[in-house]
């Protein structure tokens, strides 16, 4: 028998998840008067958003609205009542209003100036607590029996009940930190559609050779790199033992996994000498001629790394007998095959999750009413670069709302 613990004051909000979604509804509800209640399976809150904060907590994006919300692609006119409601300056407000100012970082990205997340989630925690709300961690929800919740406690099994109750699970990656995707069958069971979860922001393997493997993984392609087949764009990206990862890898990660989903097989094509033509690299390797070795060739005629030299190398075994058409050819246009992403656990983000074609305007689940979702559980997906924590923020301010409707009959 589950210990029963029934949560029995009118109007009891319960919150599943105690990340940014669940905690920015836990603020609007409770201020709002309802009591609320958060319940958190890990010791603390907020683990992914520490984690993230880590390096640098990039909160948001300063570019101009109109291209920040299409940076959420087939999802973006679900999402955008919600992000008008809770835009990127809308954001900056509320961090200063928690004593952390903000500021834009060179590539238009938005931080603390302190950095870290820290000081922002303790100053909101302490917002949280004034307000009432009560946090309980170490409560795993684990189902429904009938109308109540069920939550694994290190006291044991705890039944609980509440006039409404939001999910704000997180999706499936980063599990470690609590975003395992372990509520997917419960509500399949229910008959709430999941699109499939998939990595998203995430790296891809490469067949590399074990001699590059070995000499270059952890190696930055530093230079200026153009990438398709989204367009071209500059940026950087990392050689790992599996393959490839980095900013600008994460950045056209979705094409890519749709491309190799679609498609059977994508390539990353890399630029390696932007700014000199073909013909430019064909005279100039031709002038040095071919009494030094490859790598020197490359470094002098080329401005190639070791790591690039490399690149070519692994990709093209017989480059190096290749006449200096073909190699200068190669230096402007080469194509890394990808093989697959990487697991989702290593995905900054994932798509995939509820489908939005059982999600009311409030966010209220059709199959379970009074229950409701946010956030990483839901299916969206947006590039690294402050666009996920916002929609987290902003999902999670959009549901209170729709919360409070339905409380009160007016939804």
């Amino acid at each position: 028998m589950a210990k029963e613990r029934v949560l029995s004051e009118a109007r009891q909000v319960a919150i599943i998840g105690g990340g940014p979604a669940g905690l920015m509804a836990a603020e609007m509800l409770s201020s709002a008067g309802h009591a609320v209640t958060v319940f958190e399976a890990m010791p603390t809150v907020a683990r992914k958003l520490l984690m993230a904060g880590k390096s640098g907590l990039n909160i948001t994006h300063a570019e101009d609205y109109d291209s920040f919300r299409r940076r959420f692609g087939d999802a973006e006119p679900r999402l955008r009542a919600a992000l008008d409601d809770f835009t990127p300056d809308m954001l900056r407000d509320w961090a200063e209003r928690l004593g952390q100012e903000t500021f834009v970082g060179t590539s238009g990205r938005v931080f603390p100036k302190v950095m870290k997340a820290s000081p922002l989630l303790r100053a909101w925690l302490a917002r949280l607590e004034a307000q009432g709300v009560t946090i309980r961690t170490r409560h795993r929800w684990t189902g429904f029996s009938g109308d109540r919740l069920m939550f694994a406690t290190p006291e044991g099994a705890v039944a609980l009940k509440a006039d409404a109750v939001l999910m704000a699970l997180g999706g499936a990656s980063w599990p470690r930190l609590g975003s395992d995707a372990a509520w997917v069958p419960v509500l399949v069971e229910k008959g709430v559609a999941i699109a499939p979860f998939r990595p998203a922001n995430c790296g891809f393997d490469v067949n590399w050779s074990d001699i590059f493997r070995q000499r270059f993984a952890g190696e930055a392609v530093k230079s200026t790199i153009t990438i398709s087949p989204a367009g071209n764009f500059q940026g950087e990206f990392v050689i790992t033992k599996h393959g490839i990862e980095g900013s600008v890898v994460y950045a056209h990660s979705a094409a890519l996994r749709d491309r190799l989903e679609q498609a059977g097989g994508a390539s990353l094509a890399v630029d390696l000498a932007p700014g000199r033509t073909v013909e430019r690299l064909s005279r100039d390797l031709a002038k040095l001629g071919r009494k030094e070795s490859f790598a020197n060739r490359m470094r002098k005629a080329a401005g190639l790394s070791a790591v690039k030299v490399g690149l070519l190398r692994d990709i093209f075994p017989d480059i190096a007998a290749m006449p200096d058409d073909f190699v200068a050819a190669r230096i402007k246009h080469m194509e890394i095959p990808l093989l697959r992403p990487r697991p989702i656990a290593e995905a900054i983000s994932a798509a995939g999750g509820i489908a939005w074609s059982g999600v009311d305007e409030n966010y209220m689940l059709g199959k379970l009413p009074g229950i409701f979702a946010a956030g990483e559980m839901l299916d969206w997906e947006a590039p690294t670069g402050g666009y996920l924590l916002t929609a987290c923020f902003a999902t999670g301010r959009a549901v209170a709302k729709g919360m409070a409707r339905w409380l009160d009959g007016s939804a």
